[in-house]
């Protein structure tokens, strides 16, 4: 009888023991195919060959809608880089920002000479001149419906303008000039970026700030709303980027890994993955959900300053303090 209760015990040991076994191979296999599923959905870039050595400084560049044609400013003017290199010229002054509107019909820049225009991208025409601003005009956007500007300006003034009349609507008073404004994707609102360490948040239909977030610990120098539109990304001098969720006006991520000043940073259309450029000479790629670098481009000679993803998440464009356009495509 004791014999047959230590076999009894052993044969127990043994299915426990098979049991555990079978328990740790499914765990490895949901582990490695976990892997095998992070690594196939993130995207590799490498240099290509399609390099301009520009003659005048940028800081900014923005692919087009369709993503054939890169738009730069350039000193006084505004350039679209393509199969062919066309020139907008209206503006008597350096040339702070251009963006596309999100049809890519349109475009907008806005100058030192305090002025802010809109051409046709397909022509280079100008269609329409905003002035008012007292001061050199820093940055300029169009809502996403097309009705709307947007404007900042040394003189301390967040502006809105309508694009029918080009009359001005509504304006937003800071205490010190803004690095960077932007709407949100329903229109309803706007972000921007005192030169310090916050950003508000702003009503477009009272013309209300309605918050103000602060976690970095040097100026921000970019804000962008998610595709969705429920969160915000910031990047700072800190060295740090953060996400902001809008709902809980809280922060629910950090990136860090850039080692000087960030300049851009972009989501990817999917607004799964961002990209960021900094004064440390490189450009990374981070994933949104998990909080983690994916890669870091490097080779640069200079400061990248300006950084933009192509509508199909394949191509990435980016421009430095030397005055070079670089372009990294998937491997």
């Amino acid at each position: 009888l004791l014999l047959l209760l230590l076999l009894l015990l052993l044969l127990l040991l043994l299915l426990l023991s098979l049991l555990l076994l079978l328990l740790l191979l499914l765990l490895l296999l949901l582990l490695y195919y976990r892997i095998i599923i992070i690594i196939i959905a993130v995207k590799y870039f490498k240099l290509l060959k399609r390099n301009y050595k520009h003659p005048m400084f940028m800081d900014s560049v923005q692919f087009s809608v369709d993503g054939t044609k890169v738009l730069v400013p350039a000193q006084n003017e505004i350039q679209l880089f393509g199969a062919q290199i066309q020139s907008l010229r209206g503006h008597s002054e350096l040339v702070n920002t251009a963006y596309f509107s999100s049809n890519g019909k349109m475009i907008v820049s806005c100058s030192n000479d305090q002025t802010i225009r809109l051409w046709d991208a397909n022509s280079g025409k100008e269609i329409k001149k905003f002035e008012g601003h007292a001061g050199h005009v820093t940055s300029a956007r169009l809502s996403l419906d097309g009705k709307m500007v947007v404007s900042i300006s040394k003189d301390c003034t967040i502006r809105l303008w309508d694009v029918k009349s080009g009359e001005e609507i509504k304006r937003f008073s800071h205490l010190e000039w803004i690095s960077d404004v932007q709407f949100s994707p329903n229109g309803q609102y706007i972000v921007s970026c005192p030169f310090h360490e916050t950003i508000d948040l702003w009503d477009v239909r009272f013309g209300t700030k309605i918050s103000e977030l602060c976690r970095h610990r040097r100026p921000v120098n970019r804000a962008q709303y998610s595709p969705d539109g429920k969160c915000i990304v910031t990047c700072s001098a800190d060295y740090i980027i953060r996400i902001w969720d809008i709902a809980s006006q809280t922060e629910i991520k950090q990136f860090q890994g850039h080692s000087d000043n960030i300049n851009d940073v972009k989501f990817f259309p999917d607004g799964q993955t961002m990209v960021s450029c900094s004064d440390d000479r490189t450009i990374r790629l981070w994933n949104v959900k998990f909080g983690t670098e994916i890669q870091t481009l490097r080779g640069y000679p200079s400061k990248v300053i300006g950084v933009d993803v192509s509508p199909d998440g394949n191509t990435i464009v980016s421009c430095t303090d030397r005055k070079i356009i670089q372009f990294w495509g998937l491997f």
